[in-house]
């Protein structure tokens, strides 16, 4: 688009026009000096022989895969020989390390571009057993059931995604542009889907204004999005790409702005943004000359549905981010908002660059974790089984989210192995934090939460889908457990733990050098000060204020006690008394069963909550309508949901919706209001009220019920059969 700025007719990139044209002050310079120095720790720039050995790598793998595409035209044609040279045949590299921000270590994602007459059947027979007959291939695996279908390997120390595209041409010539739309023409939809990654890779490029600035500024931005635990799109929240292109457009509002102004800009347009208004790179298609489907709001009412629309800029433009639920939006809008804040301190010259990149302070955030292993006893099969289960593990956040007493559940992307080698050898364990918000039921004493239909559906789906691909072997499990955040010791390795504890220690001490200075500053100004010194015992006090939070969320969870508490306490019934280890586990309102498993009082019982928990942001009234509206049918978050339970309201009885009586077979209850008298404690939106009445438990006696520990024999229904096990929580 051309647009006419200071007399003179310049074109720039994008659907508006700049918001500024400044050129970098000194300071900016300096910052992105600072900058550059503070990513050089984290092993985000290779060194000249790391960026040659990948280059050779590249090499051998383009020529064995010409060589390939000659020995199948032998096989399939009978094709003279003279020709067989003329068929061609290319490897090209998409992703980072096309864009030139891969980090050390990182793998390639690449393309195999083939003529029409090799098939991908044969890229995943033949190519796939001549890759196993290389010295330099490891962890030879191939996903062909994917959306878009791919082969991972490991190439003489190099980590690559291989994907395929057959292109309808009789020859791949050598300087081939696939930015070409006609090269889409006549190809099926998997072909397309592999091209798009380095189409939708070479335009963002060629739409931002300074590929330099950009690459330096997406590096910033990648690495800070790893250490918040928000960079993975299997797992609901943003992928490389999608954060490429956040990153492109802030370069296009600041077209000549230095990388450490890019990166403040990036957070106060992208924490100020309405969504799920999109991002584009460049306005939408106005016509669809091939017929591909294209994401648009304006026709597709599915497409008004996503919750943060950021639209990949080369046809056909799909959204990046169409796995985002409420609570990884939630997650990543108060990541922004605290980058933000941070980069203004850099700023002011309060802080440093070091701070922007601290860990995620994940596992002292909550005091309610679910944690989903996923094991197996070989090591090939424990590669398999660890890519599909972190696929599908979005799933049981949306189940989890769905449940009307969870307010957030904000799972870490990153996976842990074995704490000791009782776990076993071939095993990983991701965690999900939990934040509740109660719906009080009058004069009662607390709330029980039944996790157990969204752990059951879960499983359902993982181990059904499993064995429907053929890809579930002996010995493959999955496992769900509740834990207790003093208890994560026994998960997580202690350095990670200890690691967030440090640095909010080292916060704390912040605070309180902060509120000192400032106090001072204050004190010797005096009462008749300017306005200056007005502001700075404002600021005293909010930093005194902000200590106290600190220390009242670092006090240890069993040396505080409340009279109100707010969180689960799990209890064992139906057996003997089990601990908080225990994958699955009952709930009783049986007084005397309570006290003897010890769960209902005294220190065993959980404390109020980290005040850092109420800290996370909470969806607002219009997020729980595009929550509810994203259930409708045509909603792109259907896909892969387990069915739900029935509503049969002729069977519902009053009680307590989320507690199962044990002596019912099938029962359902209907929730309380909250009585006008408790109007000012927290509750419920009436939808969220009203879908509590209707909701229906299924429920089943002990003895009939199966197994978790291994995938069971599907019924006639086409589910697994219900859990032996469950999670069921009191909250008090």
């Amino acid at each position: 688009m051309a647009h006419e700025y200071g007399g003179q007719n310049k074109q720039y990139t994008g659907v508006t026009g700049p918001l500024s044209l400044a050129e970098p002050k000194q300071q900016d310079l300096e910052l992105t000096e600072k900058l550059v120095e503070a990513l050089q720790p984290h092993n985000v720039f290779e060194s000249e022989a790391e960026l040659n050995h990948r280059l050779e790598v590249l090499a051998k793998v383009n020529e064995l895969m010409r060589s390939w595409i000659k020995d199948v035209s032998r096989q399939k044609n009978n094709i003279p020989e003279n020709l067989i040279d003329t068929f061609g045949g290319k490897v090209f590299t998409f992703g980072s390390y096309r864009m030139g921000v891969h980090t050390k270590g990182a793998d390639i994602d690449t393309l195999c571009v083939a003529p029409r007459h090799v098939e991908r059947s044969d890229f995943f027979k033949s190519f796939f057993e001549l890759l196993k007959t290389q010295a330099e291939v490891k962890d030879l695996r191939a996903v062909e059931e994917a959306f878009v279908p791919v082969i991972k390997v490991e190439f003489d120390g190099i980590e690559l995604d291989m994907v395929f595209a057959r292109l309808a041409l009789p020859t791949i010539p050598e300087d081939i542009n696939l930015r070409d739309e006609s090269l889409l023409k006549n190809l099926d939809d998997k072909s397309v889907r592999s091209l798009n990654g380095i189409r939708v890779t070479d335009e963002i490029l060629h739409l931002v204004p300074n590929q330099e600035n950009f690459r330096m500024t997406l590096r910033a931005i990648k690495l800070w999005a790893k250490k918040k635990g928000i960079y993975s799109n299997a797992l609901g929240y943003l992928g490389g790409v999608s954060w490429a292109m956040l990153v492109a457009r802030v370069c296009q509002l600041y077209p000549k702005a230095a990388p450490a102004t890019i990166v403040h800009r990036f957070f106060l347009v992208y924490s100020k943004w309405d969504w799920p208004s999109p991002v584009l790179l460049k306005p939408l298609d106005t016509e669809n000359k091939l017929g591909y489907p294209v994401w648009d709001s304006r026709i597709n009412p599915a497409d008004r549905f996503h919750l943060m629309p950021i639209i990949t800029p080369a046809y056909p433009q799909q959204n990046s981010t169409y796995n985002v639920t409420q609570s990884t939006r939630t997650i990543i809008m108060d990541e922004f908002l605290e980058g933000l804040n941070v980069v203004t301190l850099i700023y002011e010259g309060r802080e440093e660059w070091a701070r922007l990149f601290e860990r995620s302070d994940f596992f002292h955030k909550y005091k309610h974790y679910i944690v989903v292993k996923a094991s197996a006893e070989e090591e090939d099969h424990y590669l398999e089984w660890k890519g599909y289960v972190e696929s599908k593990i979005r799933l049981l956040v949306g189940n989890l989210e769905r449940n009307p007493n969870i307010k957030l559940a904000h799972i870490m992307p990153t996976s842990y192995g074995p704490v000791n080698e009782s776990e076993g050898q071939y095993m990983c364990k991701w965690f999900i934090g939990l934040v509740f918000g109660i719906v009080y039921q009058g004069a009662q004493s607390g709330t029980n939460v039944d996790l157990t239909y969204d752990i059951q559906s879960f499983s359902d789906v993982v181990h059904k889908q499993a064995i429907h691909i053929n890809l579930y072997k002996e010995g493959m499990k999955v496992e769900i457990q509740y834990v207790k955040k003093k208890n994560l010791c026994e998960y997580v390795p202690a350095s990670i733990l200890n690691q967030g504890r440090v640095k909010r220690r080292e916060r704390h001490d912040s605070f309180k050098n902060t509120s000192g200075n400032a106090r001072r500053q204050s004190t010797e100004k005096g009462s008749t000060g300017s306005a200056a010194s007005v502001s700075a015992a404002g600021k005293s006090e909010l930093d005194v204020e902000q200590s106290k939070v600190y220390e009242a969320g670092e006090e240890d969870d069993t040396s505080q006690e409340s009279s109100f508490d707010t969180h689960p306490t799990v209890v064992a019934s139906n057996g003997p008394v089990t601990t908080d280890s225990e994958s699955m586990q009952w709930v009783s309102e049986d007084p005397s069963i309570s006290a003897a498993s010890g769960g209902g009082t005294g220190k065993e019982e959980e404390d109020l909550e980290d005040k850092s928990e109420h800290n996370v942001g909470s969806p607002s009234p219009q997020d729980g309508a595009q929550d509810a509206a994203s259930k409708r049918p045509g909603s792109p978050f259907q896909n892969d949901t387990p069915p739900k339970k029935s509503k049969d309201l002729d069977q519902q009885v009053p009680g307590s919706p989320m507690q199962v009586d044990e002596k019912q077979s099938s029962s359902a209850t209907t929730q309380h209001l909250v009585p006008p008298s408790q109007q000012h404690q927290p509750s419920l939106s009436d939808a969220a009220t009203k879908s509590i009445a209707n909701k229906h438990v299924d429920h089943h006696p002990s003895n009939e019920l199966s197994d978790l520990s291994s995938p069971q024999p599907i019924n006639s229904t086409g589910f697994l059969q219900p859990l032996k096990n469950s999670i069921k929580l009191k909250l008090k």
